[in-house]
């Protein structure tokens, strides 16, 4: 019997700086499905190009609120100095580096709200087999 998705989806403003370049403004959503209990999606609307999507750990979004956390493409880090309302999400591609600030509000409100759907420790409980075997299956196709 399959589970019925249920999601997540919080709408914001992020700050964008990439160095060398002036600090943006861009539209970006917070994003959870119970389909993918692990893992969080912050979309980045870019206005020429279309939105970005990243996909990352949501107990790493979570550990980010309290501590800097991650050490791969995306870090998550608390905004202590200077904006204390802010949690930092930097993402890396190759030798590219661009930090996204977030209110820390925005990113607390959107974890407890994915909690109460998948609560810590349950998410492979929520995981359908089925659905991810078919899905790997389309996209050979």
């Amino acid at each position: 019997m399959r589970k019925p998705v249920r999601s997540v989806v919080y709408g914001t403003t992020a700050q964008v700086n990439v160095r060398g370049e002036p600090q943006v403004s861009l539209p970006a959503e917070l994003r959870y499905r119970t389909a993918d209990p692990y893992a969080v999606c912050l979309s980045l609307g870019a206005p020429l190009t279309g939105p970005v999507d990243w996909l990352f750990a949501r107990s790493l979004l979570a550990a980010g609120l309290r501590l800097p956390a991650g050490t791969g493409d995306v870090r998550v880090i608390p905004r202590h100095r200077g904006h204390p309302d802010r949690v930092g999400v930097v993402l890396r591609v190759r030798a590219q580096e661009a930090a996204v600030d977030i209110e820390t509000s925005v990113v607390s409100a959107f974890l407890m709200r994915t909690l109460a759907l998948v609560p810590e420790g349950t998410e492979g409980l929520h995981v359908d087999l089925d659905r991810a075997v078919a899905e790997l299956l389309e996209d050979a196709e």
